[in-house]
């Protein structure tokens, strides 16, 4: 594992619908499920503390508004910017703990500050929804990818003049559903694509192989490690918002996510979306904390 890990709570809820009218969704308590677990301890990680995130309000948002929250998400991203970017100037290695995937954008802003940095997007859904293959813009949480890649009102893609935190070619995308429809969008792009039958046809191992050699290259100066929980099976993990059949198993994501984490050139890593409130016996906690200690000892 790297040295001086750091974990940062980054626990923002904003880029989700609610799961049903008058709630909001509760990934927000994901960090402290998993501490309660005892993942700092475990991980012997530093306590870099949270980030807190504003109210969860969308207003009179209707559809055709753009992304809802919006405005409240882009003062939140830069904010875990801040924290993200000190982390790494004090040589830390920052382990955030989501959230829902809206926080790529603070991650990526705060690397897109450093230099060049490469992303390895591990998640059940591509999160590429944009103007220009969807009509239902809304939910941040759902078009992440598309916006860190500046696709998207420029409220959220061109923070600082940064647009884009992450050039297409700098992406890969690996656990989505086989069935999930951008696929073919994200390849023609040269965004490399290991969706779930193809890491199971060729080996977690050999996925993570061609993500490193297409990120451990001289033009970057690391890359990032993004974990949405959705990616796993709901068989094993239905406390999610897109519990979608199809996923890897717990054992499947440790064999992808652990040379992925021990490279050199990892810079940090991020778990996002799941909800607490969906485990209501912590089961479901305990286990995901045990896979990720798993995949961050190697």
């Amino acid at each position: 594992m790297h040295p001086r890990p750091a974990l940062l709570d980054a626990p923002s809820n904003l880029g989700l619908r609610p799961p049903a009218p008058g709630t909001v969704p509760g990934c927000y308590k994901l960090p402290g499920a998993l501490r309660d677990n005892g993942l700092r301890h475990r991980l012997a990680a530093e306590d870099a503390g949270c980030v807190t995130p504003p109210r969860y309000d969308r207003g009179a948002w209707q559809s055709g508004d753009g992304v809802f929250n919006a405005a409240a998400m882009a003062a939140y991203t830069v904010r875990l910017a801040n924290r993200i970017e000190a982390l790494l100037k004090e040589d830390r290695f920052p382990i955030v703990l989501g959230g829902d995937c809206s926080i790529l954008l603070g991650s990526t802003l705060a690397l897109s500050r450093r230099g060049r940095y490469g992303l390895v997007f591990v998640d059940g859904h591509d999160d590429f929804r944009h103007a220009g293959n969807s009509t239902g813009i809304g939910a941040a949480a759902g078009e992440d990818l598309a916006l860190a890649t500046g696709r998207g009102q420029a409220d959220l893609t061109d923070l600082e003049g940064r647009r884009p935190y992450l050039r297409d070619s700098d992406v890969v995308v690996a656990g989505i559903r086989d069935e999930e429809t951008d696929q073919d969008e994200l390849e023609n792009l040269g965004i490399p694509v290991w969706n779930v039958s193809r890491i199971r046809q060729e080996g977690a191992a050999a996925a993570a192989g061609a993500a490193l050699a297409h990120l451990e290259r001289a033009e970057l100066d690391g890359f990032w490690v993004h974990l949405d929980v959705d990616v796993l099976d709901p068989g094993v993990m239905p406390a999610v918002d897109s519990p979608d059949p199809g996923g890897l198993l717990h054992d499947e994501l440790i064999a992808l996510l652990s040379p992925l984490l021990a490279a050199p050139a990892c810079t940090g890593f991020q778990v996002t979306v799941f909800d607490p409130d969906l485990d209501p016996d912590g089961r479901l906690a305990r286990e995901l904390t045990d896979t990720l200690v798993a995949a961050l000892r190697g």
